[in-house]
Parts: C-alpha cells; sequence; structure tokens
C-alpha cells in the first residue's frame, strides 16, 4: 500500500472501545487520502470520531482493522520511522508544569533524538519562530493559554516535520489569540509541512483548509473543498428583501433555482442557488414593486455542518 504521494493514505480504517458490560463502535470504514502540501481538515459532532482518527493518524493508536499508510510508510510495522517524520499539537497542552518554556524544547527535542549543537540549535530556531524567546525562562504553570498554545506549537515544529496533526489549536483562546494562532498554522504550512487539523470552529475550517472531511457516527458523510460542500448540497445565497407593492410569491417560489422562499409584511427571505442567470429571474418578479433593502448572504461551512449534522 505504499504511495509517497500521499502524506496520509487510508483504507478501511475500523475502530472500537470495548468496556466490561459493551462495546462502542468509534470509526467504520473510514478511507481517505490526504495530499501533499494541504491543510486538511476533519469536523464533526462531538462523538463523531475525530479525536480518534488523529490519534489513529498520529500512531498514538492503532486501527482493529484498515490499512494506513503515512509519507509512505506503514503505519503499523514502521511507525519508529513514521514517528520522526511527524508531530502533534493540541489545544490542551500539558508539559511538565515545572520546566520553564526553554527547558521543555530541550526535553522533547531529546525525546526526538536531537542532541549537542543540533538540539541546541533547532530549541533557538522555534523560539525565535514562535517569538518564545522573552519567556524562555517562565516556568510553564505560569504562561498564559496563548503562550502555552505557542509552546506547543513550537514543540511540534522542533524535529521539522513533514506532517502535522493539530487537534483543536485553538480550543480555549480569546479571539485575538486564535487569529495569532491560525497565522502561525499558515506559517507552517508555508514552510512545505503538510498539516492535518480538527476544529469545532467552522470559520476557522473554511479560512485553513484545502479541504474538508466531515464525520457522522464514525463514518465520512462528505469529503470535499469547502466550495464544493457548500454547491453539493445546495447551500445558495440568501437574500433578504424588503419591499413595498405587489409581488407574484407563487411566481417566485417557482422560478428556477429558488431552493426556498418564504414571505411576511413586506419581507422576502430566499435561498437561491447562485448563477447569474438564476439571480435575474428572481429581480424580474420584483420588477414592480419599489425595493426598501436588500440583503445578500453567502452560505459558510456553518450551514453545511448544520446540514450534514442532521
Amino acid at each position: 500500500m505504499k504511495d509517497h504521494s500521499y502524506p496520509v493514505k487510508a483504507r478501511g480504517i475500523c475502530k472500537g472501545f470495548s468496556t466490561l458490560f459493551s462495546r462502542k463502535e468509534v470509526l467504520l470504514d473510514v478511507s481517505l487520502e490526504v495530499e501533499e502540501g494541504e491543510i486538511f481538515g476533519i469536523i464533526g459532532p462531538n462523538g463523531s470520531g475525530k479525536t480518534t482518527l488523529l490519534s489513529i493518524f498520529s500512531t498514538l493508536i492503532f486501527p482493529d482493522r484498515g490499512d494506513l499508510c503515512i509519507l509512505g510508510l506503514n503505519a503499523r510495522k514502521e511507525t519508529h520511522a513514521v514517528r520522526g517524520l511527524i508531530n502533534i499539537s493540541t489545544g490542551k497542552p500539558n508539559f511538565p508544569w515545572s520546566l520553564t518554556v526553554w527547558e521543555n524544547l530541550l526535553h522533547f527535542g531529546m525525546l526526538y533524538g536531537l542532541h549537542g549543537s543540533q538540539l541546541h540549535g533547532a530549541v533557538e530556531e522555534v523560539m525565535d519562530s514562535f517569538q518564545l524567546q522573552e519567556y524562555r525562562d517562565s516556568r510553564f504553570e505560569s504562561l498564559s493559554t496563548g503562550l502555552k498554545q505557542r509552546l506547543s506549537l513550537a514543540k511540534s515544529m522542533i524535529n521539522h516535520p513533514r506532517l502535522l496533526f493539530l487537534d483543536e489549536p485553538t480550543t480555549g483562546l480569546d479571539p485575538e489569540m486564535a487569529i495569532k494562532t491560525r497565522s502561525l498554522v499558515r506559517k507552517i504550512h508555508r514552510e512545505g509541512v503538510s498539516v492535518i487539523v480538527t476544529t469545532h470552529y467552522m470559520p476557522e475550517a473554511e479560512q485553513l483548509c484545502d479541504r474538508v472531511a466531515f464525520l457522522k457516527e464514525g463514518r465520512i458523510a462528505a469529503l470535499d473543498t469547502p466550495g464544493n460542500l457548500k454547491r453539493s448540497l445546495k447551500l445558495g445565497e440568501r437574500i433578504v428583501i424588503q419591499y413595498r407593492g405587489e409581488l407574484d410569491r407563487e411566481a417566485l417560489r417557482t422560478v428556477p433555482g429558488v431552493l426556498c422562499a418564504e414571505f411576511r409584511d413586506g419581507r422576502a427571505e430566499l435561498v437561491v442557488d447562485k448563477s447569474q442567470e438564476n439571480m435575474s429571474r428572481v429581480m424580474r418578479l420584483f420588477a414592480g414593486t419599489e425595493i426598501l433593502d436588500m440583503a445578500i448572504e453567502e452560505p459558510d461551512l456553518e450551514d453545511v455542518y448544520l446540514e450534514l449534522a442532521r
């Protein structure tokens, strides 16, 4: 199954967990390919299997069934080699609390097999890249949530990985720090690193990801670019028009491309499949009215999420 052109190539991944009295299947026949150099998003409701799938891809756990190839290597048979080429950062980093920023990075660098001048050079490099120099002697326990997340991202680049896993990277951050964190993720990506990210925050997925896989009850319900997902689910533009005068509502409901139409008190709310022809048809029916106000909203990945989560 080796394929060096895909950072991740998974076929038929299944995973379940047993308790004393029952067994829960978390992933069911998951197959996907992550392309070289892309930011790939995994989204879905709580309990859909996102973190379990990321844990399997990062070799923290193994699937019960299925084949997994990471960077051309068999994830089960060549685990040690795989781990030297990847890294992971979570939204809730938990480093040794009594160690300083510099000591933590030194510690994790050694775990990745770095030593001597190579180790110290790598630590200084990531501290510079993630603007941590002024906090080098600060203990982990004294850092803010945002700085802990920045340290986690710095740690994840200590071995110059070819593939990076990010699990809910902006969890618990205020909006300003979340923006800075996404900027750091883009910086990592520009350095040629393929990235797989899980997130609950739909605008984040839409801003960062080239493609997204939507997990639902352990299966992939959809996988495509955000734009293609919106088109395939017929999530058109939402148009709200305030008008005065007589309007043929039934004719408007039957216009090709109008997916939904609701009316009340001089207000029309329409969902229209985006195309110039469809929009022209809609607007012609308002020719006999006085348009007081009009607003157009593009669908976003949140709409896709809500549609697929039903």
